[in-house]
């Protein structure tokens, strides 16, 4: 399957430590190889549309993505530091995963 990853993903994959950037990067590799099959450890949904991938380590990168169009749109990258996934995180996925729509 093909991931699509929105700018500002590349962006904040680039700002990782590079042990964290590596492992992020091996968990697209994972979603790219198994797409929607792809469950925990590794991804699980978060409803409506949106799933979490997983990058564990040092530090806990969350990847929040979608399917459009037969790919994986990965269109939010965060360090999760709580128990739950934060609002105002999986709102910012939810606009970006909308606005393929709108393409």
């Amino acid at each position: 399957m093909k991931v699509i990853t929105h700018v500002a993903v590349d962006n904040f994959i680039r700002s990782l430590e590079e042990p964290t950037a590596a492992k992020t990067l091996k968990a697209i590799d994972l979603l790219e190889e198994f797409g929607n099959l792809l469950r925990l450890p590794h991804s699980r949904s978060l409803g409506g549309g949106v799933f979490e991938l997983r990058a564990r380590g040092k530090r806990e990168v969350r990847l929040l993505y979608g399917f459009h169009n037969q790919n994986a749109h990965i269109v939010h990258g965060f360090i999760k530091k709580t128990q739950r996934t934060p609002a105002r995180e999986l709102g910012i996925a939810i606009r970006r995963l909308r606005e393929l729509d709108d393409i």
